[in-house]
């Protein structure tokens, strides 16, 4: 789960072209201690294409259910690094309940830290 700091907020428009994914977002307010989770499954096929819009400052993790996903990311803001912060997918204080482990995950994604 990652998400830019102020004043880098990113918004964020995130469809997938192909496959199917799994979304999760959740704000990062009190501390991380009790964050909503919002999203839903996102699919492709021949009559449409799911996005979902991240406003700036939420905490966003996604999970693909197919090997053959594709996501493609929009962000109205330009990238800074300085401001990236995170929290492990399987963090306690998000309270997610995903339908599998990552199979592939970033070593940046994988060392972030509990907040639960």
């Amino acid at each position: 789960m990652h998400w830019q700091a102020s004043p880098a907020e990113e918004g964020k428009l995130v469809r997938c072209l192909r496959g199917a994914d799994l979304r999760r977002c959740g704000r990062p307010a009190a501390g991380l201690a009790r964050l909503p989770a919002l999203g839903g499954r996102g699919s492709c096929g021949r009559r449409r294409t799911n996005a979902l819009l991240i406003p700036p400052g939420c905490a966003h993790g996604f999970l693909t259910l197919t090997d053959d996903a594709w996501l493609e990311y929009m962000i109205d803001a330009p990238y800074a690094p300085g401001a990236g912060r995170g929290a492990r997918w399987d963090d306690p204080a998000f309270g997610i309940v995903w339908p599998a482990a990552p199979a592939v995950i970033s070593e940046r994604d994988a060392q972030w830290p509990d907040h639960g």
